[in-house]
């Protein structure tokens, strides 16, 4: 075991290594210029989120498959995941993984597009889309439309499941002191009872936790930056400070430099928003909106939130805590987030572990449905009672079970996924660019495909 981990531990740091942050980002950034910067829809396509598309076609409104994406990704990244870069790249990782999320915005746009173009209807009026589509249908490379669909299921068994469900248990255990096998039984329990329920069920669900969680979360974070108030802006100063200029031990920080501060500040918003990883998708096929770019436009709004807003303020939160408690230690992710949430009275602990423990359960739904789709393109619908069996299976397994392996092993199919994927964005791109020009850039968003 300890040699699959090692094994696993090098081929992590070989794939998320700068020639796949180069990629990504520079995805990020030429669909940015290209799309004539779609970020600056972004009010436009969150009112569209939250309208009926009617008359369309799908098997869940925008909103719902918005919800379901965000379920999935919204998660211990957005809180740990920041903590994290913040830890290995000082403060200013902050802000090059909030910069990561404002280009990804057009990633997650392009995905969208694709998503609708390419999608199939089922013989029982069902809607299947995604990067194996694209992949097959656009490019013609059935061999890695498969690869993608044998990435995603096997990320959905790890990022999807068991990881999500581990810190479930853990968090769980150490807050209230509830076994981890009695946690493990609940959360599979209830996520069986979603899932079993197919897509309407997951998006129905999503829809309803993913708003209250985000938004009891972000509260929690301003009133805790009001206990740092006087901390706050030396804050933001010290990120954007940091993010362009080497920084000396001051603080409660280490002296840490601009390249590092780039590489995990942008490696980590990368793997929170899941931009360009293909995941969001394949979900957004589902929903039901007139063409391409209306949902390619409310696909686009979950990086916004994820990034945009939520990991900055978690960046914020906990950068402007080590300045009020340099006694803080930040020698790795999960030990600073505790303690800097720690140190606020009364709503500091419940905060982060209500975030956790919620942000977890929704990543776990969201990525049930990633998983079921991959399977239905690999061996058709007959396999996913099983799939289905297997996965609540897995939730417990992870509840009880040391994960360095599974951890490692789901960062190299997350990175394995996002090849294939960002290869189709980049050779379709004039596919996205078209489809923006007819409906968007000539104000035709209300016409039908």
């Amino acid at each position: 075991m300890d040699y699959l981990n090692a094994f696993f531990t090098t081929l992590s740091s070989l794939l998320w290594g700068w020639p796949m942050i180069a990629l990504l980002l520079g995805t990020h950034v030429f669909l940015t210029i290209r799309l004539r910067f779609p970020q600056l829809k972004i009010l436009k396509a969150i009112k569209l989120s939250v309208k009926r598309d009617k008359d369309a076609s799908g098997d869940v409104s925008q909103f719902g498959a918005l919800a379901t994406a965000l379920a999935a990704t919204i998660g211990t990244g957005n809180i740990v995941g920041v903590a994290t870069a913040i830890s290995l790249g000082g403060p200013g990782a902050v802000f090059w993984c909030w910069l990561t999320g404002v280009f990804g915005i057009a990633t997650k746009y392009g995905e969208g597009l694709l998503a609708i173009k390419y999608r199939e209807t089922t013989a029982d009026g069902r809607m299947l889309g995604g990067p194996m589509y694209a992949l097959e249908k656009g490019l013609g490379w059935k061999w890695m439309a498969v690869l993608f669909a044998i990435f995603t299921a096997c990320a959905s068994f790890g990022i999807g499941s068991t990881v999500q469900a581990n810190a479930i248990a853990t968090i769980t255990h150490e807050a209230y002191g509830v076994p981890t096998t009695i946690v493990g039984i609940a959360v599979s329990l209830l996520i069986a009872a979603v899932v079993l329920g197919g897509v309407k069920s997951i998006a129905k669900v999503c829809g309803f936790l993913v708003p209250f969680m985000a938004i009891f979360y972000v509260l929690g974070c301003i009133y805790i930056l009001s206990v740092n108030g006087s901390y706050v802006w030396p804050a933001i100063k010290l990120i954007v400070e940091s993010a362009f200029s080497p920084q000396a031990a001051s603080g409660g920080f280490a002296g840490t430099s601009v390249m590092l501060a780039a590489r995990y500040g942008i490696s980590r918003g990368l793997f929170s928003n899941e931009s360009g990883m293909g995941s969001a998708p394949i979900v957004a096929a589902a929903a039901r909106t007139r063409n391409p770019v209306r949902q390619a436009l409310v696909s686009s709004t979950g990086t916004f939130w994820d990034t945009v807003v939520i990991c900055a303020i978690t960046g914020v939160v906990i950068v402007s805590s080590i300045l009020a408690y340099p006694d803080i230690s930040y020698t790795d992710g999960a030990t600073l987030t505790k303690m800097a949430f720690d140190k606020i009275p009364y709503v500091g602990k419940p905060l982060l572990s209500f975030g956790l423990l919620t942000f977890a359960f929704s990543t776990i739904l969201g990525w049930s449905y990633y998983g079921e789709r991959a399977v239905e393109y690999l061996k058709g619908k007959r396999w996913m009672l099983v799939y289905r069996v297997l996965f609540i299976i897995s939730i417990f397994a992870g509840s009880v079970a040391n994960l360095n392996v599974v951890w490692n092993l789901s960062d190299c199919t997350n990175a394995l996924m996002a090849i294939p994927n960002l290869i189709s964005l980049l050779l379709l791109n004039g596919v996205i660019v078209h489809e923006t020009r007819k409906y968007l850039w000539r104000n035709r968003l209300d016409r039908k495909m």
